[in-house]
């Protein structure tokens, strides 16, 4: 095994939020952390290629770059890791799983450290799960659950297997197996981490992992306000996607402050998450345009958050209902506020009818 497949390993498993959020696969957060910095391939061709690869990644080249991973294998022998893990990435990105599948089982084949092989069935049951997703067969799942129970078998405590096994289970429709799973994730889980409040529903209601749950996340808004998606459970929330320096955005501004401070004091909350790079220049527009609801900035569309809804076009609305889950999604100024309104008044009367109680999932005591 060379040196650079533990640090890489975990490089790829950062990446998995962001690669696999597109294709509606929940992902934790990694647990360990990065050994030494990847080097590549180790024949001269090959790392020319490799480095020829990385190049057309960051250029967004996804497909070129996938060829040239593993063109660059090839030229190294065939057991370059790290040239296998970054083909996995690409081929994730592109929804190419039959080529991830092929990449997770070379690495398999490659590393020989009981982390690396469990990381590497990680790899194996995230491609499998994204393309049980895509494809609605059950086939894939199947394949999914069996890479993370055997990852699990290396690492019984792995919480990224345990809420990834629990959302295939969940989609294969075992749903006591699938509560089993999350269970476990809550009692290793600190609360701290960002699938823990998710992984309480999940636990208490698995055909929501079922679902087409928007992707979780944390930020701390202009007003200091930190939150996550999770946190607005039993709310309809509105994601706007916009810029200073879009036209169309700022001629669909009105809408969006008109839906803000239209149905206010209702169960919605608004979100405005801008793409705009110049710190100083979204503040000074946010305040003299008075938008006086939750505002964010992610900084372009390679914001984590941006990435993690797909975004390629702004401006983009995305409507969620009080469960968390993805109801519509629109580029441009859409008229969204019927489907709006239906929404929130779901989410009032749920809100009275529901018994006053707490969660049926409580942490085991001990947890973090």
């Amino acid at each position: 095994m060379r040196p650079d497949v533990t640090s890489l390993l975990y490089v790829c498993c950062l990446s998995l939020a962001v690669a696999c959020s597109a294709a509606q696969v929940p992902v934790a957060a990694p647990q360990s952390k990065p050994a030494t910095q990847s080097s590549g391939p180790a024949d001269p061709k090959a790392k020319k290629t490799y480095d020829d690869a990385l190049k057309l990644l960051k250029e967004h080249q996804v497909f070129f770059a996938l060829d040239g991973f593993r063109k660059a294998d090839k030229q190294d022998g065939g057991h370059c890791v790290s040239c296998e893990l970054q083909a996995w990435k690409a081929a994730v990105e592109i929804r190419d799983y039959k080529a991830a599948r092929e990449e997770s089982e070379a690495i398999l084949v490659h590393v020989t450290n009981p982390g690396d092989k469990a990381q590497a069935q990680i790899l194996l049951g995230r491609a499998c799960l994204a393309e049980g997703i895509n494809a609605k067969h059950s086939e894939p799942m199947e394949s999914a659950d069996a890479a993370f129970r055997s990852a699990l078998q290396l690492q019984p405590g792995n919480t990224d297997c345990l809420y990834a096994d629990g959302t295939a289970l969940a989609y294969l429709k075992r749903d006591d197996a699938a509560k089993a799973r999350f269970v476990e994730f809550l009692r290793v889980a600190s609360k701290s981490d960002l699938d823990y409040e998710r992984a309480q529903r999940f636990a208490e209601r698995p055909e929501l992992a079922r679902a087409r749950m928007a992707p979780n996340f944390r930020v701390t808004t202009l007003d200091g306000t930190t939150l996550t998606l999770e946190s607005l459970s039993g709310k309809v929330v509105l994601i706007d996607f916009w810029a200073t320096w879009c036209g169309p955005c700022r001629e669909a501004l009105p809408h969006i402050k008109k839906i803000a401070t239209g149905l206010r004091g209702q169960p919605l909350v608004v979100l405005s998450i801008s793409l705009d790079k110049d710190d100083a220049k979204w503040r000074d527009f946010v305040g003299k345009n008075e938008m006086t609801w939750l505002q964010y900035r992610d900084g372009g569309f390679e914001g984590n958050i941006a990435k993690q809804f797909g975004v390629n076009a702004i401006p983009a609305t995305f409507t969620i209902d009080a469960d968390g889950v993805l109801e519509d999604q629109h580029v441009g100024d859409a008229d969204i506020e019927g489907k709006l309104k239906k929404l929130v008044a779901r989410a009032a009367e749920k809100s009275k009818s529901a018994p006053a109680m707490e969660t049926a999932v409580k942490a085991p005591a001990g947890s973090n």
